[in-house]
Formats: structure tokens, sequence, C-alpha cells
């Protein structure tokens, strides 16, 4: 008290009366009028706090629970996860206490000795100065009603933050209230929490920063978006004041320069002094000059937080929606890694043949769930936001083994029947087709057996016209294969691959050949929802196909039999390449896994001299022996609607034991005959055909055409034999016409068409 009435010994006495009284409201009714309060119920608990927590990034779990990929899904703030007391920098706490509340771990939620302070020197010294501790500030940021609604709070405020820090205290914990503090207060711009802030402008975890970067940070805290050289002028001062510079900290001449802290250079009028002798001015300039360099290279740029986690953006952006912050997904961490890694070392030894693109899929055949989705290369990739998984492209030949399980299973053919692998020409609207192998060579008479295996397109086209496209289409509708066109538009080409599907799709449809001929949908999550299977192929189909696409001869006439497609354990695999070499497939399945890999470009720039043996199976070989690295593969058994028999081919004597489902087997096998239901394509029915009154008559041709052309058929107009090819060239004349193709005397097909002159 005496103190008091010495340091306003120069006040008149009328003023000393109402300073003493002040003093004394502050010192002894403030106190208690807290105690004289309602509790605020609005204060969460510390448990409840990390509770209701929620991080700007919502975080992708792996199937062990490990976070594999961060999102950010709140763009108001930026709050990274919760961090804990425990991994953060020593020097940080260190410096916030030493700033912020001196006296944290000794007062109960109120300093009344700094607020006493406070109060007196502003009385005496007319001097602002905050007096709020840590866990005041802390209940400022728990209860919105008592954030200041102007540049101050109103007395009202004032008392019920008082009332709510001691509530706090008297159930948190000194540390937990300091952790919360940390990690819920704004630090610059949109950086909320320790976190964040320590990765946004520091590019480190919290438990990673030095001395001169957590004073830096510590200096923040009282006003966030100050500039540049404020933030380092506070910076410096409190490292004068906290002795972080020990040739300041000496003592020269018995005396402490500490006690009156040298005013930082920046802040001084010109040609004010600091006081110091010259040694120590030196030194105080190059220590706060080292202060300012960083303050500027780290706040004086631009800030961003570059996640450490991002092996499944893809998968992210698709569970990671609907205000979900957290989801455990199928992936496996340790695989995804493996996939990219070897996505990329692929993709750079095929760069020179112009390829730059590929995705992966591997998923576990019995329970559905994803193991590995990667859908390009990431930072490597020139579209890393493309998902080459669901992008849809060219399927190439990988549609192969599903036109061959229909024909089976609706007894057609079997494995042992005999396909024509000789020149073969369609017509179509758009001209001739004239479908030709991978190697440009012709086999004759080939078994279905290597027809398949060795993807020859000769016998693939002809069971599509056996088939009919529309039929086949509708099978691949029920594998799961999305925004088909009709049969009609794709026509036989669809055997060779000329529909666009996805990896997602094709993956599933291969999974259905390793699943005994079911499907269900593939999975990402652990659902608790079962779906039932749906048959898309009989047990003994799907069983036949899976044996051909296995058998290492049957493949050897195409790929030899020294090829990555060749795992030394079961497996059954079939390449694709869409034509011009724009996609590149191989996708095939073991006992326990189907995976599927593309390589290409998703610009539709073509490869170089890139096929499926040479593009993804050599990534498919090796993403395959990493799943199989411990995991034994056995191949499946014959289920008991398939029976294996000795067949002669063609009355020679000569045969092989073969698999038929139970019902078509047959000593004896003759070459399958396909007939196409031969049928007129132009001019259509009712067509009316103008002539071209500048154009001599002998000089304009119409061209017929049919589809399913045979041998034994001829072209009649009006009666009259005109022709026996599936394109004729007739100089038109005026009037009606009757059109008509015919076979031993039969008419096959007929239209009637009108020229006009």
């Amino acid at each position: 008290m005496k103190l008091f009435f010495w340091s306003v010994r120069t006040v008149p006495l009328p003023k000393k009366i109402f300073y003493f009284a002040l003093f004394l409201t502050v010192s002894i009714f403030i106190p208690s009028l807290p105690f004289l309060l309602p509790a605020n119920p609005s204060l969460p608990s510390f448990n409840e706090l990390g509770k209701n927590y929620k991080p700007s990034e919502a975080v992708l779990l792996d199937r062990n629970g490990a976070v594999i990929h961060e999102m950010r899904v709140d763009f108001t703030r930026r709050r990274l996860r919760w961090t804990r007391l425990k991994d953060i920098s020593p020097a940080f706490l260190k410096f916030v206490l030493q700033l912020e509340d001196k006296r944290f771990y000794e007062h109960g939620g109120v300093d009344y000795r700094a607020m006493a302070s406070a109060l007196y020197e502003h009385l005496i010294h007319g001097k602002k100065r905050g007096a709020s501790t840590i866990t005041m500030q802390l209940v400022s940021l728990l209860d919105p009603n008592l954030k200041a609604k102007g540049l101050r709070r109103t007395i009202g405020q004032k008392i019920l933050q008082l009332k709510a820090a001691i509530e706090i205290e008297q159930s948190w914990s000194k540390e937990e209230i300091l952790e919360a503090y940390l990690n819920l207060i704004s630090y610059r711009g949109e950086l909320e929490g320790i976190g964040s802030a320590s990765q946004g402008l520091f590019k480190k975890t919290p438990n990673g920063l030095n001395d001169k970067e957590s004073l830096i940070l510590a200096s923040l805290i009282p006003a966030p978006n100050a500039s540049v050289e404020t933030v380092g002028a506070r910076a410096c001062q409190a490292s004068v004041t906290l002795g972080m510079n020990d040739v300041i900290s000496q003592k020269v001449e018995g005396d402490s320069y500490l006690k009156k802290p040298p005013l930082y250079p920046l802040l001084r009028k010109e040609g004010e002094s600091g006081g110091l002798p010259q040694p120590y001015e030196k030194s105080l300039n190059s220590h706060c000059e080292a202060i300012m360099a960083t303050v500027r290279n780290h706040l004086g740029n631009a800030y961003s937080i570059r996640l450490p986690r991002n092996l499944a953006p893809h998968v992210a952006g698709k569970l990671l929606s609907n205000g979900k912050l957290e989801v455990r997904s199928t992936i496996d961490e340790e695989l995804q890694r493996v996939v990219m890694e070897n996505l990329r070392q692929v993709l750079h030894a095929l760069k020179r043949k112009n390829v730059t693109d590929g995705a992966v899929l591997a998923v576990d055949n019995e329970t559905c769930e994803v193991l590995a989705y990667v859908a390009n290369s990431g930072k490597t990739s020139p579209a890393r936001y493309v998902d080459g998984i669901m992008a849809k492209r060219q399927a190439g030949s990988t549609l192969k083994p599903f036109l061959y399980g229909l024909a089976m299973d609706e007894r057609i053919l079997t494995p042992a029947s005999l396909l024509k692998d000789v020149p073969l020409n369609f017509p179509t609207p758009m001209g001739i087709y004239r479908p030709k192998n991978y190697d440009n060579h012709f086999k004759g008479l080939v078994t279905l057996r290597p027809a398949l295996a060795s993807s020859f397109n000769i016998p693939a086209v002809r069971v599509a016209s056996l088939m009919s496209p529309e039929r086949f289409v509708s099978k691949l509708r029920e594998l799961g294969f999305q925004n088909l066109r009709d049969g009609g538009y794709y026509g036989v080409s669809i055997a060779l691959g000329t529909a666009d599907v996805s990896l997602w799709e094709l993956v599933n449809a291969y999974r259905v050949l390793a699943n005994h001929g079911d499907w269900t949908p593939l999975r990402l999550t652990f659902s608790k929802e079962n779906h039932a299977p749906k048959k898309i192929f009989s047990e003994g189909a799907a069983f036949l196909v899976s044996h051909i696409l296995s058998d290492k001869g049957a493949r050897s006439a195409t790929f030899s039999l020294n090829n990555p497609l060749s795992t030394k354990f079961w497996s059954a695999v079939k390449t694709g390449t869409s034509k011009n070499m724009r996609d590149n497939w191989c996708v095939g399945f073991s006992e326990k896994y189907t995976l599927g890999v593309w390589v290409g470009n998703f610009s539709g720039e073509p490869m170089r001299n890139v096929s499926g043996i040479t593009g993804a199976a050599p990534l498919w070989y090796e993403i395959m022996n990493t799943l199989h690295k411990v995991t034994p593969s056995r191949p499946p058994s014959p289920p008991e609607s398939v029976i294996k028999k000795k067949v002669n081919f063609m009355n020679t004597g000569s045969g092989r034991e073969e698999y038929f489902l139970r019902g078509t087997e047959s000593e004896k096998v003759l070459p399958i005959t396909v007939s196409p239901n031969p049928k007129i394509t132009y001019p259509s029915q009712g067509a009316v055909i103008a002539l071209d009154p500048d154009i001599p008559l002998h000089k304009q041709k119409i061209l017929f055409e049919a589809q399913g052309w045979v041998s034994d058929l001829k072209w009649t107009l009006d009666g009259e034999e005109i022709g026996s090819s599936a394109l004729l060239a007739w100089e038109p004349r005026a009037g009606t016409q009757r059109l008509a193709i015919r076979s031993g005397g039969k008419m096959v097909d007929q239209i009637t068409f009108f020229v006009r002159d």
C-alpha cells in the first residue's frame, strides 16, 4: 500500500482516493465476484472437445487402421489433426508460457497479480497491457458468447470469462488446458492450431521446431496477422528478454542490460541509440537480423501445407464425402505402395515408346474387397487427377473370354471345337471389315482352346457372328459393363473389344470367372451390407474358360512358352491391345486375387510398338508375384458338370484329352460352320437415289453391300443375276428396283429402292 501512495505522490488527493478505491475493487471484489455467478453450462469437458474437434483434413485409413491419405474438406480454416502436448517442441512450450502466461502453473485460471499490475500500469503510467491467462483465452475460444463483439470485451463478458476460467481449472488438468489452447488458437491467416502452423510455415511437424522457429510462432500469438516487420521485431525483443543471445545476456560493469532490454533497431527512430556498448550493439543487430531473415523467409511468402500421406487420392475422393472425417478402407497400405512404385518403374522404362500413364486394380476374389487402387502414377503423371481405373477405354482382346464362355454355356461350342483361322471379309455400313491376327499370320483350322489362349482374332469374329453381337452385349451388361450401345452399333467387331470399358468393370468381370461364375459388386469399405451373388456363367463354363486362360501350351502359339504371363503358381490371364496401340491391358486371376493393369496415354495418343505382352504384362507379373510371395495358388478342381474325354479331330484318329461340359462331349470333332444370316445393308428398304445430271451416266455407280456374306450367295436385280461378291458396283437406271440375294435358288434377303433421274 505504501508503494501505491509513493507511486501516485504527484497526483492530487481526490484522484488518489479514486485510484485507491479502484485498486481495492480489483484486489478484493473482482476475485470474489466469479464465485457469485452461476456455472457456465456451455463449457465442454476435455474429452468432449476432442470428440467434437474437426480438422480441415479428412483421413483415409487402410484396412489395418494406418492413415494412407489426407484430403482437405473444410476451406474456411486450416486445421490438421489434434496434436498431443508430448508431440510439441519443448522450446515452443517454454516460449509460449514465458510470453503469454508466466505463472500458468501457479494460478487457478486467473492471474490476479497480473491483473493488478496491468491496472497499476494503466492508472499510473497510462500503459495498456493485457492480463488474460492462457485459461482465460481458452474459454473465449470455447464459448462464442465470451468473444469480444467489438475491439474489447464488455465488463460483463470479462467477469464471465473469469468465472469460466476458474471452472475450467477445476475440471481440466493444466496439461489439457495448454494442449487445447495450442490446438485451437489462430497463428496466421487460415492456419489454426500448432499442427497447421508448423506444417504451413516451417514444413515440419511441431516436435521438430527449433528455438528460432518456436520463438517466431510464439510471437505470432498476440497478433497473428501482423506485418512481417512487426513479427520480427516482437520475436527479437522476446529473444532478448528471454536471454536467447548469450552476448547480450552477459553482465557489463556489474549491471545486466536485460533489466532494460534495448530496442531492436527497426523499432527505433532514426539516430536513436540502444544504449549498449558497441560490441554488444553489434551482437544485438546480428542476432536480430538472423531472426528477421527467418521471419521473412517463412512468413514473407505464401504458405502451403503438403500433406505427408498421399497414397490413395482417388479412393479418398470417393469415400471422404458428406462430412466424413475418417473412413477405414479395404486398401492395403503396403501393397498400395508396392504397386505405385512398380507402376512408376514400368512407365519410366516405357517412356521412350510414348507411354506416360497407367493404372492398377487388385481385389480379393472371395471378399470382393479392393486391396490396391492406383489410378495413375501420382506425382510423375502428366494428368494425376484422371482416374485411370474408372476411365473408359477400348477393351481390345480382353472381352474374348466372355464371348467364348457364352458360346460354351449355350452349348454351341466346346474347348475342342474347330474354328477357321483364315482371311475373312465382313461388309459393314462403313465398308468391308477385315480382321487380322496379332502376328498377321493365319493358322487354318484351330480348336477353341488355342484360339482363346493365343488370342486369334478371326475365330473370335466368327464366333461373334455365330452368337450375334446383341446377345454378346447383353451378356457383357450382366457382367457389370455399363453404358454399352446395342449390338448393331458394334457389329462383329465387338469380339475384338471395340466397346469402351473401365478397368474397374473389367477386373470384376474376370473375378466372375475366378468365383465360379458368380458376380458381386466390388467394395472399398468394410460394409455390413451383403449382396447375394448373381449367376452369370455356369460353374462349368467358368472353369473351362479359366483352364484355357491358364494353359501355357495353348498360349505359346502367339506368346511362346517363356513370357510375363507364365507365373510359377497357378494363374489365368489375358492381354489386350486396342486399335492403333492406344490401350494396353493385362487382366488375370489366381486362386485368391484378381489383378488388372492398363497402360497407355490418357490423352489417347498411340503408343509405339507396345503390346499387352510388352506393356501391361510385365507389371501384372511383378504385382501378382508380390501378392503370392507367401500365399500359394492352386488350380481349381473341375466341377461335377465338367468331364474329361479323349477326342479325335476330323476322323484322323489323332487326338487328345479335353474338358467338356457334361453332355457336349464328342469323340469326333468337325469344323464349325458359321452362318452369319446374310443381309443387304445398302441400299436400305425404300431408299430414293437421285442421279446427278452433271455427271455422265456411265460414270455414276451405286454400291450394293451385304453383311454375313458366304461363297454361294448371288445378287439378283429384278430377277436377273448380276454378281456374287459382298460389295458390288452397279450402273444405275431410273425406276423402281427390286434387289435380292439368293442361295441355292432360295431368296435370303430382298429390298426395293427407287432411282430418280
